[in-house]
């Protein structure tokens, strides 16, 4: 099989949505209502069988702009500290329900609680507006305010693709509290879309060069683009040293692959502990499809262990990049 091609088990599953998705439109190219519907639709598919939690609360945290609701995921059996979870969805589509197998999946695997976290989207609120709302509810979780009154750390800032962007965002922010860990999946860390990955996988399958232009003129403009809490690779190498302990991936096949190896690069470059895996055969936006695709599986176990290992251990340089076979 060749590196650039999904696995069988991705081909198999792409196949099957091409057929089931057969004539939806781009949802980029949508009123952004329409695409979020769209979206959320189309996630719902891999929202079944959910795991059984030993607790779900729904909660309201207070943010500048009104009430942001949070999910409260709490596992069976021993639980050890909490993770706050920042969806994808190119920060304009999905919510704590399109994710919602993911962290419980995330939550079983790490033995924490899970606080599935909602925030305000472009277009209709673009930059800063998701940070500053996902800034608050961190603060609530790390001070134990409110709904989160009881829940003990080590605490980590997790998320996947413009989740792992904005958690990226609170955690290069000097003011707020600090992480024990950060657990981040195939996530946007530039807005270079020249990259070799943006090249590779100009077209797909699945996400592609446009749809994250799109996203980008959703989320911001192009003035101010270059900047850390749009774009962390723009953060300076003392911002980046302060950071807390991190696990990264990536999905292979995927524009957004280059974004995370820079990353990773940079933070190797300064002697840090970080930890990389590289998930081969796999397209952006993979860990939804735990209910049927092994590789998510494996993924979210991974982040679990990662979890527990960086808050339980001290601080070790690993230079091992993780490579799926």
């Amino acid at each position: 099989m060749s590196r650039s091609q999904p696995s069988p088990a991705m081909a198999a599953i792409l196949t099957r949505l091409a057929a089931e998705d057969a004539g939806l439109p781009d949802p980029t190219l949508l009123p952004a209502a329409e695409g979020r519907a769209q979206a959320a639709h189309g996630n719902a598919r891999w929202n079944r069988e959910l795991p059984e939690m030993a607790e779900v609360r729904e909660v309201t945290v207070t943010g500048a702009a009104g009430p942001l609701p949070c999910r409260i995921l709490v596992p069976k059996g021993a639980v050890r500290g909490t993770i706050l979870y920042l969806h994808g969805g190119g920060w304009a589509f999905c919510d704590r329900d399109t994710h919602e197998r993911a962290c419980r999946v995330l939550a079983e695997a790490a033995g924490a609680v899970v606080v599935n976290a909602d925030y305000r989207s472009a277009p209709e609120h673009p930059f800063p507006a998701g940070v500053e709302d996902a800034g608050a509810i961190w603060a609530a979780l790390k001070g134990g305010h409110g709904p989160f009154a009881g829940l003990a750390g080590p605490y980590a800032l997790a998320g996947d693709s413009a989740g792992a962007n904005i958690a990226m965002a609170v955690m290069l922010d000097a003011n707020a509290p600090r992480a024990e860990c950060g657990l981040l999946f195939y996530g946007v860390y530039g807005a270079d879309f020249a990259t070799p990955s943006y090249q590779d996988f100009a077209e797909g399958p699945g996400l592609t060069r446009a749809k994250m232009q799109r996203y980008f003129d959703w989320y911001v403009p192009q003035d101010q683009r270059n900047t850390p809490r749009v774009a962390p690779l723009c953060a300076d190498d003392a911002a980046l040293r302060a950071l807390p302990p991190l696990y990264l991936n990536a999905a292979e096949i995927d524009p957004l692959r280059s974004d995370t190896e820079r990353l990773y690069a940079r933070l190797m470059a300064l002697g840090r502990a970080d930890r990389f895996r590289l998930h081969g055969g796999v397209v952006h936006g993979f860990m939804q499809m735990s209910l049927e695709l092994e590789e998510a599986r494996r993924a979210l176990a991974d982040a679990g262990e990662a979890f527990r290992s960086l808050t339980s251990q001290p601080p070790r340089k690993d230079t091992t990049r993780e490579r799926d076979t």
